[in-house]
């Protein structure tokens, strides 16, 4: 672990540009990440936060498939999107790329002949999958199948993602064509591996002696058990139409596969940067004097743990990555987010829902951040979060802080007398809370780093209300002058503390107390009492976090719970097809529309009810049994088909003269069919 880096490069992982971002992504890279590179440059350091959108590989290509568009059209329309939900959440990248300019193109390139000229990769011709009826072979993404570790029927050709094995597609048990559905055979094609097994003693030096102490256990643990498994050669090119091209003689339709150029976008992205800013990109990579930090989710630790660092020893000239804080899943109420099953809480509808409530999703995601295991988002405790942590905590605060000083001051700070022994005591905690803070945020904890700021809040409120300046201000006003001033400085140190995690509140704050201009950085607080000086003026109290009400809150739930119906209906299957029946067969029967006039529950039977139906052509009895899904009450009036030619046939002593018609709809349920058409007449035949 680098102790005094000289300068950061910070990473986090590129998004694939196949869909828009949703609360896991936030969750999982882009809040800790943003967390970590706002802290930094409040302390002054030199950091350059990159990211950008991974445009390359196989989901774009079955994204444009589906779709009916180029895979131009697909990366042009997401990218757009993804940038923009990053600009909305207040993710302050120093640059956001993409793997389709020319900048990245050229890096990767230039990457590859560079290890291809210096003998690094194994050219070797292999058997791999090819789907004849669409005359092609199939990347990762286009073959899914059994996972040979797991037995999970749906894992992808790349990888497993209920185990989070790294597969090869020709690991898959009976692997079927994303394509054509059908099953593939094995076709000889030529390409060119990264021999991972030559670096083995190379990866238990660096990562299970050398970062055994400070990386993440979840992290530690996936990078030992690949490497304890045995590392073998890695393809780093694919046959596609979409990518970029191998650039070396007899690689026609090849292309570098994603995992091997999307790390590279890391690179191109700083360089990007730093011809824009006037910089020298080589210090940020290439000096061992910076610290490289990437923001992954743990599906992708072992391209970052392992193979990118393999890539970049190979290669000779860059540094390794001094810590990979990888996070696992977030759910989302009890179920696994799914971009293709619209099971998400996607960032752009989550604005229109509740806008300007970016800090709000900020604070619950990083308070139930999935940092050492997968944890579960839901509405109510969001709601909760809002409401009784950042409203009634910290907003309480700051709203009683600035609604005082105005009405005692007219807004102007008073001028402090002598501090007692509880003022000194509590400056003294406040100071010492931006050393404790930094410490859980340079160890990557920022669950509980953001408690820690929240603690700074609670400090403010005990004191208040120990203090009771709105009984002493009748008594001894003098007093009070020095309790708002100190309750003043801790709503100014928050101002500050709290901007890695809330920026959007910071900056509101700041407004509240005219402190926008202010040059207080991160370590002032523990060294300065007058954060907030004697004689300035600040503004009038604002709401900073509004209350949310159960009706949202329902109506999330209500949109979820369509999506679940909509899944099920979608992947619902119809029964298989009964034998052929005659025309003679069919017309036997005498279907009839019919409405029940009455119904009761059969005595003793928890099934069945007796319904009095009117058939047309009689008022009959017949005994159903619906009463698990009907009360009598539900059922008295239905208009419903009836089979009234049906042999009778007694039922608890009770004789039932036909059967009413009934299906399941998607989600189980027992449903009448019924005749919807207008003037249709009891007794009407079906036929």
């Amino acid at each position: 672990m680098l102790e005094s880096p000289k300068r950061y490069t910070i990473t986090a992982a590129l998004p694939y540009t196949n869909g828009p971002i949703h609360i896991g992504h936030l969750a999982g890279v882009y809040v800790p990440s943003d967390i970590y590179a706002r802290y930094l440059r409040l302390q002054g350091k030199d950091v350059v936060f990159v990211c950008g959108s991974d445009e390359h590989g196989v989901a774009i290509s079955m994204k444009a498939k589906k779709e009916g568009i180029t895979p131009q059209e697909v990366i042009d329309k997401y990218d757009g999107i993804i940038r923009q939900s990053f600009i909305d959440f207040g993710i302050t990248f120093d640059n956001y790329s993409r793997t389709s300019s020319k900048i990245h193109h050229d890096t990767a390139q230039e990457f590859f002949k560079k290890l291809h000229s210096e003998d690094k990769f194994i050219e070797q011709t292999t058997e791999q999958l090819y789907d004849a009826k669409a005359d092609q072979f199939l990347a990762d993404r286009f073959v899914t199948g059994t996972c040979p570790k797991c037995e999970n029927p749906e894992a992808y050709g790349d990888q497993c993602e209920r185990c989070g094995s790294s597969l090869n597609a020709t690991d898959l048990i009976n692997p079927k064509s994303t394509i054509t559905g059908d099953t593939p055979i094995l076709k000889s094609t030529k390409h060119w591996f990264l021999p991972l097994n030559e670096y083995d003693s190379f990866l238990k030096e660096w990562v299970l002696e050398g970062h055994k102490n400070d990386w993440k256990s979840n992290v530690y643990g996936q990078v030992k058990s690949w490497v304890d498994g045995g590392l073998e050669p890695r393809a780093v090119t694919r046959d596609l139409d979409w990518g970029i091209d191998v650039p070396v003689a007899g690689a026609d339709g090849k292309k570098l596969y994603v995992w091997f150029d999307a790390p590279i976008g890391y690179i191109s992205a700083t360089k990007e940067w730093a011809t824009r800013e006037g910089k020298d990109w080589e210090p940020y990579w290439k000096d061992e004097e910076t610290k490289l930090v990437h923001f992954i989710g743990k599906d992708n630790i072992v391209f970052h743990c392992i193979i990118f660092p393999v890539m970049l020893k190979a290669e000779g000239s860059y540094i390794l990555p001094d810590n990979v804080p990888a996070n696992e899943f977030l759910n989302l109420e009890g179920n696994k987010l799914s971009t293709s099953k619209n099971w998400a809480v996607w960032l752009h509808e989550y604005l229109q829902d509740f806008p300007d409530k970016q800090d709000a999703l900020r604070y619950a995601l990083t308070a139930n951040a999935p940092e050492t295991k997968d944890n579960d988002f839901t509405w109510k405790d969001f709601q909760a979060r809002n409401n009784n942590e950042l409203a009634a905590v910290f907003g309480n605060f700051i709203n009683r802080v600035v609604v005082l000083t105005n009405k005692y001051y007219k807004g102007i700070i008073p001028t402090p007398n002598e501090f007692t022994a509880v003022d000194e005591q509590t400056l003294t905690e406040l100071k010492a809370y931006p050393a404790v803070i930094s410490s859980s945020i340079e160890r990557f904890r920022f669950r509980e780093a953001l408690g820690e700021v929240m603690n700074v809040a609670r400090l403010g409120n005990k004191y208040l209300a120990d203090e009771e300046p709105w009984k002493m201000v009748k008594e001894n006003p003098e007093r009070v002058k020095t309790q708002m001033y100190i309750a003043l400085q801790i709503a100014s140190a928050l101002s500050i503390l709290c901007e890695p995690f809330l920026p959007f509140t910071s900056t509101k704050l700041k407004s509240i107390l005219k402190q926008n201009d202010s040059n207080i950085n991160w370590n002032d607080i523990s060294k300065r009492t007058n954060l907030i000086p004697a004689g300035h003026e600040i503004g009038q109290a604002e709401i900073l976090f509004a209350q949310i009400d159960d009706v949202e809150i329902q109506r999330q739930l209500d949109k979820l719970e369509a999506t679940k119906t909509a899944n099920k209906m979608e992947n619902a299957k119809a029964e298989p097809q009964k034998e052929i029946a005659t025309f003679d067969d069919f017309s036997k029967l005498d279907i009839r529309v019919g409405t029940i006039l009455e119904a009761e529950k059969m005595p003793k039977a928890n099934k069945l009810l007796v319904l009095k139906v009117d058939t047309g052509i009689d008022v009959r009895t017949i005994v159903s049994g619906i009463a698990e899904h009907f009360s009598p009450e539900e059922v008295i009036g239905k208009r419903v088909t009836v089979l009234v030619n049906l042999a009778p046939r007694a039922l608890r002593g009770v004789e039932s003269a036909g059967m009413i018609l009934m299906t399941n709809n998607a989600e189980g349920k027992l449903v009448f069919v019924n005749p919807d058409g207008e003037g249709v007449i009891n007794g009407a035949l079906i036929s």
